[in-house]
C-alpha cells in the first residue's frame, strides 16, 4: 500500500479494494516490524515446518531440523519459542484428562487382512522397530513384498522420523524398478503419515493404504517378521554400539532371512529362491 501510495494511489482506496482495514496499516507505519521479529517468525517457522511432519520431536531435535533448513539459532531460543507456542513432543508431556488419539489417516484401508499377492510389486507391508543399545535407540523401517515375503527395502537410523520410512520407500523401488501401481500398507505413524511420505508415494506412482486403530492384524503379516528379527537379532545379546546392531541386522536379512530361512507359505522356499522360480522376470538384487 505504501508503494501504491506513492504512485497517488489512496490509501482509503487501496483498503477499500483489499477488503482491509485502515487503522492497522497505520499502526504498521508508526511501528514497524523489526529485524528481530522479523528474524523471530522465521526461526518460529521453521520449528513449526518441522513439528508438523515429525510430531513425536522434542524441541532438540526440532532445532536440528531448523538448522538444516537455515534458521541458525541457540538451543534456549529454541526451547522458548516451542514453550510459547506448545510445540511439546507428542511422547513427552502427559496431559491430565485427556488421552492422546492417534493421527487422522491420510490413505483408506485397502487390504482389509487380505495379505496376498499374484506377483511381485502388487502389496508392499511397511512398519519400524526400535532397539536399545549403549549408544541410544536404533530404528529400522522395513518394506515387505506380500508375494514372497522379500525385505525389499529398508532404512536403519538413529532417529525415528519421516526421512526413515522415505529412505526404506526409496531404497526399495531402487531395487525392485517399475512399482507403479504397487500398494503400500502401513500403520497410522506419524512417520507414514507425513507428508514427506505421501510425496514420495506419489512420486512412485504408488497407492498408500492405511489399517485401523489399535487393529494389530491389521499388519499382522509385517509383525511376524518383526517377531523373527527380535528372537535372531536383537535379542540375541546386547548391543554396545548402534554400528554394531546395524550390520548384525543387515547381515541377517540379507544373507539368513533371504536366502537360507526356508518357509512354510513359500513352500519350503527362501524369497530369493520363490521368486526366482515363480516369477524369472524379477531383476534379483544380488
Amino acid at each position: 500500500m505504501t508503494e501504491l501510495a506513492v504512485d497517488g494511489i489512496p490509501v482509503a482506496v487501496t483498503c477499500r479494494v483489499l477488503k482491509l482495514a485502515r487503522q492497522p496499516y497505520y499502526r504498521w507505519l508508526a511501528t514497524p516490524i523489526t529485524d528481530a521479529e522479523l528474524v523471530a517468525a522465521y526461526r518460529a517457522n521453521a520449528l513449526f515446518g518441522a513439528h508438523r511432519d515429525d510430531p513425536e520431536f522434542g524441541y532438540r531435535f526440532l532445532l536440528d531440523e531448523a538448522r538444516d533448513a537455515g534458521e541458525v539459532m541457540a538451543e534456549r531460543t529454541a526451547w522458548r519459542i516451542c514453550r510459547d507456542n506448545g510445540w511439546w513432543s507428542a511422547f513427552g508431556k502427559r496431559r491430565r484428562g485427556k488421552s492422546r488419539r492417534p493421527g487422522p489417516p491420510v490413505h483408506d484401508d485397502l487390504v482389509r487382512r487380505e495379505f496376498t499377492a499374484d506377483a511381485p510389486n502388487q502389496l508392499w507391508l511397511s512398519d519400524i522397530t526400535e532397539h536399545k543399545t549403549g549408544e541410544g535407540k536404533l530404528y529400522l523401517c522395513a518394506i515387505k513384498d506380500v508375494f514372497s515375503n522379500r525385505i525389499v527395502g529398508y532404512s536403519i537410523s538413529d532417529r525415528m522420523k519421516a526421512r526413515l520410512a522415505v529412505d526404506a520407500v526409496n531404497s526399495a523401488v531402487a531395487r525392485r524398478g517399475n512399482v507403479a501401481g504397487c500398494v503400500v500398507h502401513t500403520d497410522r505413524g506419524s512417520q507414514f503419515r507425513a507428508r514427506k511420505m505421501v510425496r514420495a508415494l506419489h512420486h512412485h506412482g504408488m497407492v498408500g493404504s492405511m489399517g485401523r486403530v489399535g487393529a494389530a492384524g491389521d499388519n499382522a503379516a509385517m509383525e511376524s517378521f518383526f517377531s523373527l528379527l527380535q528372537k535372531n537379532v536383537l535379542n540375541r545379546r546386547s548391543w554396545a554400539t548402534r554400528d554394531e546392531l546395524r550390520i548384525a541386522i543387515v547381515t541377517w536379512i540379507e544373507r539368513t532371512y533371504h536366502r537360507r530361512r526356508r518357509q512354510k507359505r513359500l513352500h519350503g522356499l527362501t524369497p530369493v529362491e520363490y521368486e526366482a522360480i515363480m516369477n524369472t522376470d524379477v531383476a534379483l538384487a544380488a
